[in-house]
């Protein structure tokens, strides 16, 4: 039986996947260089979290992860009259797979015995670092080091995720929370431009 965190990590890599793949196409990449970009949004924060963790990237042990980015491109060529041409589409699927991601990274963090800090820092990289690699490729200011709450958010959700602990919440609960948390904090910050101040230089 596949469990919540499996169904978040391949939902969030579907999610990333189309994130970048609907960037590239704006950029008229081809269907090649849009996949790869698709796949390094998607597989980008896990690899640099797995590293750190002293493991192999996820994705070299299981090739399932190369087939869902491929899913990923295929559905935005088939549907891509109403992926392409909606603006809110990239920022939807953008929020979606930083939720789920953030859930995938404090998991994964804290079962190779990590204290909570660090899994919160994980949760992050995990999140945000393939948006930043994807942003990089198509040659984009990178959204992370931008005004717009993105990487706190994760942090936000991973301390929804250490709260719940403490209260002694079930896991798919804790993990369901965590996710909505940082989602619910993307489109609240977005919708009413909350953002962190920028840090200005000498003028």
């Amino acid at each position: 039986m596949i469990d919540f965190v499996t169904i978040c990590d391949y939902l969030g890599t579907f999610a990333f996947a189309i994130s970048g793949i609907r960037l590239a196409s704006a950029k008229q990449f081809d269907w090649f260089g849009a996949y790869v970009v698709g796949f390094v949004t998607a597989v980008g924060g896990g690899t640099i979290r797995d590293l750190m963790l002293n493991s192999t990237p996820f994705w070299m042990e299981q090739a399932s992860y190369l087939f869902v980015s491929g899913l990923a491109l295929i559905f935005v060529i088939i549907f891509r009259k109403y992926v392409i041409k909606l603006n809110n589409t990239i920022f939807i699927f953008d929020a979606v797979g930083l939720g789920l991601f953030v859930v995938v990274g404090v998991e994964k963090t804290l079962t190779f015995g990590f204290p909570m800090w660090v899994a919160i820092c994980m949760g992050t990289i995990t999140g945000s670092a393939g948006g930043m690699m994807r942003d990089i490729f198509i040659n984009e200011e990178p959204l992370v080091f931008r005004k717009d709450i993105y990487a706190l958010a994760c942090v936000f959700g991973g301390v929804i995720y250490w709260l719940c602990l403490k209260f002694g919440l079930p896991a798919t609960g804790t993990q369901f929370l965590c996710a909505t948390g940082v989602i619910l904090m993307r489109i609240i910050a977005v919708k009413y431009h909350i953002s962190v101040p920028v840090l200005k230089g000498e003028e």
